[in-house]
This record gives structure tokens, C-alpha cells and sequence, in this order.
């Protein structure tokens, strides 16, 4: 089987950096395109056995569009696709207790992030993918965006963002099985993982359910090597759990 590139958007968050660093390992990826707000790190730059082609971008879809270019100019197909942006909280702000904490302009805010960047990054790669294209393109979203799953209420934006996004990527599913039959979507939900976006909610979090980054990267990679039959959508957590939409 020939090498594929593998694009990772977020790649300099904590889940994100981690994908990044075990497809750096895989031999079924020969380049891995990495998008981030914010600049390479240095131990890509100086490590010439890392192909990683570094992008920094605003995901304004005109970037988008750019950097989805670029991945079609490679001489390998694009196999994977995971898409890890995400925000929970922000400088004076976190998520809602009670609806009479609600503002539309942080429920703008979260939207645009949790839900408008991801869709618009599958929206954008279609531009990379033929009938025959094989890929597995990979959303990390939450256990608290299943509308059946939600038991204790609160939460507000997030939770809708995250149902939002799953709403968006399971009808992409059925669009792409028409126009590209060999591309499976997986939504995944990480658990809490030790990272900045979960920083501030930890202490009530048992250690054992407190998942590092490098964790939750490995488990995502066991969790797609799981047979998904004839659906080309699935809902999973870490463990390769089914998780209720």
C-alpha cells in the first residue's frame, strides 16, 4: 500500500500535537500536513527525519481552500483527516450553569469554533477527493453533544456546538457515501483529557478518568482499526464504545 499524507487541523493543541507526533511514526503516512494558529515547533524544524508541511492559519475559508490545494499537489493520496479544534472556555468566561447565563456573543463565539471551522473543513476537502478516494476523516467532538446522553443539563453553547457539529458531520456522511464511497467518518469523543481546555473542570475528575493527550492519541489510532461493515459513520469514544447521537 502506497504512503498517504495525513492533514491534522489543531495541530498544536494537546490532542492535536499528539496525532501530529504518532502519524510522524506511521509508516502508512509519508507527510503530515499540519494546520495551527500557531507557528511549527521547533523539534519538527530541526528534525530532518519529520516530513511535516506546517501551515499557520486564520481558517478563513479563503485558507482553507489554499491549504487544501496544496494537499492535492502531493504526490500521495490524503488517507486521513482529523480535525481537533475545539474551545470550552475563554479569559472571564466558561461554560453556562443556568440558562440566565446565556450571551450571544460568546454563543457566537463557541459556534464559529466548535462547529462553523469543522464543517467548513469538510466542506473544503471534498476539492482533494475523487470517486475513488480511500480516507478516514476523523472529528473530535463530546459525550456531552448527544442529545439523548444529556442527563445533567447546563452547558449551554458547548453542548449545543458539539450537537451541532455531530448533526453536520452525520449528514456529510450521507452526501460523501453518494459522491465518495471509500470515505468513513468518525466522531469521537476523547474522555477528559489533560489539556487546557479541560484544565480548569480536573479537580473533580478521578485520576484514573483523566486521560493524557499521548493516552487518548493512541486509543483514537486502536479505535480506527476497528472494522466499521457497510456504515461509513461512527459515533465512539476512546474505548471504542458506541456512543448515542
Amino acid at each position: 500500500m502506497m504512503p498517504g499524507v495525513a492533514l491534522v487541523v489543531g495541530a498544536s493543541g494537546g490532542i492535536g500535537a499528539a496525532i501530529c507526533d504518532r502519524l510522524i511514526s506511521d509508516d502508512n503516512i509519508s507527510v503530515v500536513v499540519a494546520v495551527s494558529r500557531s507557528d511549527c515547533p521547533a523539534r519538527y524544524i530541526n528534525d530532518p527525519k519529520v516530513s511535516v508541511v506546517w501551515h499557520v492559519s486564520d481558517h478563513s475559508e479563503q485558507s482553507l481552500v489554499e491549504i487544501c490545494r496544496s494537499v492535492s499537489q502531493l504526490e500521495q493520496p490524503l488517507t486521513k483527516v482529523f480535525i481537533a479544534t475545539g474551545v470550552l472556555h475563554g479569559e472571564g468566561w466558561g461554560p453556562e450553569k443556568r440558562i440566565e447565563s446565556l450571551d450571544a456573543e460568546l454563543m457566537h463565539h463557541v459556534f464559529h469554533i466548535n462547529t462553523v471551522i469543522p464543517s467548513l473543513w469538510i466542506k473544503a476537502i471534498t476539492s482533494v477527493f475523487n470517486a475513488a478516494s480511500s480516507c478516514d476523516v476523523i472529528i473530535l467532538s463530546a459525550r456531552v453533544g448527544s442529545i439523548q446522553d444529556n442527563r445533567s443539563g447546563g452547558w449551554y453553547a458547548y453542548r449545543s456546538s458539539k450537537a451541532a457539529l455531530n448533526m453536520v458531520v452525520k449528514t456529510a456522511a450521507i452526501e460523501y457515501a453518494r459522491r465518495f464511497k471509500n470515505i468513513r467518518f468518525l466522531v469521537f469523543h476523547p474522555g477528559t483529557t489533560d489539556t487546557s481546555l479541560s484544565k480548569p473542570f480536573q479537580k473533580s475528575v478521578p485520576s484514573a478518568a483523566l486521560f493524557s493527550a499521548d493516552y487518548v492519541a493512541e486509543s483514537l489510532m486502536q479505535v480506527l482499526m476497528q472494522p466499521n461493515g457497510d456504515c461509513n459513520i461512527r459515533f465512539l469514544d476512546w474505548a471504542g464504545k458506541e456512543v448515542v447521537w
